[in-house]
């Protein structure tokens, strides 16, 4: 994403979410605790937006994805979503799918580790933001479900039917996506939905010490190879060796690169630039 901006300033406050910044990492954290987390058609917008003004920004080096109160995200606001699009019309659905679709992209595209905190319910919409994070930190009372059937529309929404099957196989991705049953922690993990299972309770500090282990870390190292395992997923060897020998190439003209070799023969730890 381009770091140039036009005239709008930075955005001061956002109305559906809660976003703290600490040298380098931002949380974002979902705040309607009374309903489950549940997204509305704003939150979605903010969600979009928030990640395009970090992005340009270049600031935030790890990104921390967390859910308030007793879970981390229930999906679509029955009543002020899904209610509210059965009077919409097909311009207007179109719109809306692709809106939240486009909120699925940031968080791929974005060139900084997004991490989601999930502790509780992750279903629908929710199950799909933890998915598209390059980490799922989860303690024992998570739970995801795709749940997208059983409202009578398709699995695959918001990039689900081609970002599951990266990530647990074809097999769980269809079982998950076409009957939309829970999956429980343990369950979870064994298939490689979540990325560290924590104690209970501890999803949200363990979260936050592997963005701050993240952050500290070479941030350009971080973000083109982010760059690369989602560039890559849909092309031939031959075309992601190159396109990584073409990163190398850059990375290896680049201050840390450089920094990590003075480093290690003074016998130091790097001081990463992210250049």
């Amino acid at each position: 994403m381009s770091p140039f901006t036009g005239s709008a300033a930075r955005t001061a406050g956002w109305r559906h979410l809660r976003v703290a910044h600490d040298d380098g990492v931002a949380t974002v954290t979902l705040a309607r605790p009374d309903k489950l987390n549940a997204l509305t058609f704003g939150a979605y917008a903010d969600l979009r937006d928030l990640l395009a003004e970090l992005c340009r920004e270049r600031s935030v080096r790890a990104l921390v994805l967390a859910g308030e109160g007793r879970g981390f995200c229930s999906g679509g606001d029955v009543d002020e979503i899904i209610g509210a699009t059965l009077a919409m019309d097909t311009a207007e659905l179109l719109d809306f799918n692709r809106m939240t679709g486009q909120v699925v992209r940031a968080v791929r595209e974005c060139p900084f580790p997004v991490i989601a905190a999930v502790h509780g319910v992750a279903a629908g919409a929710g199950a799909v933001l933890a998915l598209a994070a390059d980490f799922r930190v989860a303690d024992p009372s998570a739970r995801f479900a795709f749940l997208f059937t059983r409202v009578g529309l398709s699995g695959g929404d918001m990039g689900a039917a081609y970002l599951l099957p990266r990530v647990v196989g074809l097999g769980h991705a269809t079982r998950l996506l076409m009957l939309g049953e829970p999956v429980r922690a343990p369950e979870a993990e064994r298939i490689g939905l979540i990325s560290v299972l924590t104690d209970e309770g501890h999803a949200d500090e363990e979260a936050q010490a592997l963005a701050r282990r993240l952050a500290d870390g070479p941030a350009l190292a971080h973000a083109q190879t982010k760059a690369l395992l989602t560039a890559e997923l849909d092309m031939p060897l031959s075309a992601a060796v190159e396109l990584d020998a073409a990163t190398q190439a850059l990375l290896m003209n680049g201050e840390d690169y450089a920094e990590f070799h003075a480093a290690f023969t003074e016998k130091r730890p790097p001081k990463w630039q992210g250049r």
